[in-house]
């Protein structure tokens, strides 16, 4: 019966909320676009909008490229060939694809250099490595945690560590897995993934962009200075947040009382704009590029436009081993992490975060 009702609770989710400017000095919009590494959609919305300028229209065309790599053994991420060739020389992310992660072994290559393995016990116990078990395991303790730094392993490859490391993988537990590869280069090198990788079955793929414009859409009346709303003058955060869900699902705002699939109207006071852009993105998106889009969206007030605000959202894959940063994550009921900015026209922003039952707040 204990497990039915906990079958039966609603899963627990945390929403983050904070507003600054982008001017602050002490603004972290850059540190948690940085350090959100794998993300698989993101959407921006326009109002007052119905054509897209051509250096914005360029800059979403940019994205790419990413690579799929089909039976991957995961020794091949740890030679000094690959270090060298990506690791040194710029940010290079990795993420295991058609993975589970409460069920499955999963990896992720972050782009500091850290490889992080979630592992089942009996893959675990046979790698021989040491790890820590998942901060999300029950009585029984069934994932565990490994982090491999390879840019320390690099300094010292004819270390005991190393030749443990590369044995384990090579060896003693052989794995093998179909991995989403990205590399951001900091020089003017061109990325060889495909020629490095040309002896496995890999793939060059490009974010597919849907691009449209929507008419009539009533919107929500914001107020920048003014998270919580304010009665019969502006919503609030958690209001927008919830509309925005509704926009990006193409759901009806319309809250007719016969409609079986959605009652849900937008929230007031609300204003009706006669077209707003609507852009989504999805593939394996780096976080570099996201910060590009986000800065070109923070210039987009420069010019006089009769937009009060702009929205960008980004949600990470559910199955990823971190959130932000180095933080596990986790699935159980829901496997959300993505955050989403509001910027208004006079340069301050709204930033909220929210992840699903195995995470711990957002950073």
């Amino acid at each position: 019966m204990a497990t039915l009702r906990r079958l039966r609770e609603a899963p627990r989710h945390l929403l983050v909320c904070e507003k600054s400017n982008f001017g602050n000095h002490k603004s972290r919009h850059r540190h948690l676009v940085q350090t959100h590494y794998y993300n698989y959609r993101v959407s921006f919305l326009i109002p007052e909008c119905g054509i897209l300028s051509e250096e914005l229209k360029n800059l979403v065309m940019q994205t790419g490229p990413y690579y799929f790599v089909k039976n991957l053994p995961l020794h091949e991420l740890i030679t000094p060939e690959f270090i060298s060739t990506f690791i040194k020389k710029g940010s290079c992310y990795a993420l295991t694809y058609n993975t589970n992660i409460d069920e499955d072994n999963t990896v992720a290559l972050l782009p500091n250099g850290k490889l992080i393995l979630s592992l089942d016990k009996d893959t675990y116990e046979e790698t021989g490595l040491q790890g820590h078990p998942s901060q999300f395991s029950g009585r029984k303790i069934m994932k565990f945690i490994v982090s491999i730094d390879l840019m320390e392993l690099s300094l010292n490859l004819d270390s005991k560590k190393y030749e443990r490391i590369s044995w384990s993988f090579k060896e003693k537990k052989p794995l093998k897995f179909d991995f989403l590869l990205a590399w951001h280069n900091t020089g003017s090198e061109e990325s060889t993934m495909m020629s490095y990788f040309s002896k496995y079955q890999i793939q060059e793929h490009q974010p597919k962009v849907v691009l449209s414009t929507v008419r009539d859409l009533q919107c929500p009346v914001l107020q920048s200075s003014e998270l919580e709303g304010a009665p019969e003058v502006s919503c609030q955060a958690l209001e927008l947040f919830d509309w925005l869900g509704a926009v990006f699902s193409n759901v009806s705002l319309n809250n007719e009382p016969n409609n079986f699939i959605s009652t849900y109207g937008c929230p007031q006071p609300s204003t009706v704009v006669a077209k707003a852009y609507l852009c989504t993105i999805t593939g394996f998106i780096l976080p570099e590029k996201i910060c590009l889009l986000l800065e070109h969206l923070c210039h987009y007030f420069d010019e006089l436009k009769l937009a009060p605000w702009v929205t960008l959202s980004v949600q990470g894959f559910a199955d990823s081993p971190v959130s932000w940063g180095k933080s596990e994550h986790g699935f159980w009921k829901g496997g959300e992490h993505l955050y989403n900015f509001v910027i208004f026209n006079n340069q301050d922003y709204w930033l909220q975060m929210a992840v699903g039952a195995n995470d711990h707040c957002p950073p």
